[in-house]
């Protein structure tokens, strides 16, 4: 289970009582975290899901509150921040930072179709709308700076024969470094796989765990979302998926003729960025009872990603 701090039932108590929500019933660790330490919490007035930020600096909390707030206010379906009587959103249990939120409806979707995709295209629109007017700064920590500092490193780790396939990458994103920071900007979610998006029927209901959220160039949040969304299992891209969470996006938020130039870079830099990240987990978490994802489902993406024929739909 991925729980890093496990937490006893009287000081969870004591910790919820100044939020007057009513009395402590239950609450459970969440097994599908793998950086936090999440659990459910069931109280008199409702069902809450509580944080403790096991990962990076406290320093960039107060930025995660405020962007919630602000899609919250955009009227978006996400956790936003609980405030207790005295108006504390960040607060401290068991030593760690911790943030209690509503829990929303709705459950993961492990088969996507393309009204799924539809769905998170349409989504992840609306969070870019909501915030490029007024982007809350944040540089990634796991940024095109950070790909190229570790990605050599992580490099001679590799077997030989995917040595090639990274070391390629890496020269692509530092030869397009400057045009890709210069891509039209927004707040991003940056991590916007199926299992952080839940569906009530065929309705996006919420989409959560914001903790990688950055400002950055919203084609990049797009990428890493049609990577897990619209991908086979060997990863090739699955057609009608992508082009259904296009066109949504499109719809509310049109591309320009230089995203569409970067956009296959765009997808292989998504991959790069999650399939070192994964290897990077092995390392750290070999032996441990905490959910660690493949990192060779995204080599298998990066290699399919070599040459894509998928564009970007432009406004004529």
């Amino acid at each position: 289970m991925s729980v890093f701090t496990p937490l006893e039932h009287h000081e969870l108590e004591a910790f919820l009582a100044p939020y007057q929500l009513g009395r402590l019933r239950d609450f459970q660790g969440i097994a599908a975290g793998s950086e936090n330490s999440n659990f459910f919490v069931s109280l008199e007035q409702g069902e809450f899901v509580l944080t403790l930020i096991e990962r990076g600096p406290s320093a960039d909390l107060p930025f995660f509150i405020e962007l919630l707030d602000v899609l919250h206010e955009a009227g978006l379906p996400v956790p936003y921040a609980l405030r207790t009587q005295d108006g504390e959103a960040l607060r401290s249990l068991a030593e760690k930072p911790a943030l209690l939120q509503p829990r929303l409806d709705g459950k993961h979707v492990s088969q996507a179709n393309p009204h799924h995709c539809q769905e998170v295209g349409t989504l992840l629109a609306r969070i870019h709308l909501a915030t490029r007017e007024h982007v809350l700064e944040r540089k990634s920590d796991r940024g095109l700076d950070w790909m190229l500092e570790e990605g050599p490193s992580l490099a001679l780790k590799l077997p030989e024969a995917q040595l090639p396939l990274l070391r390629d990458a890496l020269a692509e994103i530092h030869g397009l470094k400057p045009r890709i920071l210069a891509l039209p900007r927004a707040n991003l979610h940056a991590d916007l796989f199926r299992d952080n998006v839940l569906f009530d029927g065929n309705h996006l209901a919420g989409v959560i765990d914001f903790y990688n959220a950055c400002s950055g160039p919203m084609l990049y949040d797009l990428a890493i979302a049609l990577n897990d969304w619209c991908s086979h299992a060997d990863g090739q891209l699955d057609y009608p998926r992508a082009r259904a969470m296009l066109g949504a996006y499109a719809a509310l938020r049109p591309f320009n003729a230089a995203e569409a130039e970067l956009w296959p870079t765009m997808l292989r830099l998504a991959c790069v960025r999650f399939w070192l990240s994964r290897l990077i987990a092995v390392e750290s978490f070999a032996g441990q009872d905490v959910l660690i994802h493949d990192p060779d489902e995204f080599q298998r993406r990066l290699a399919q990603r070599q040459q894509v024929s998928l564009a970007l739909p432009l406004a004529l």
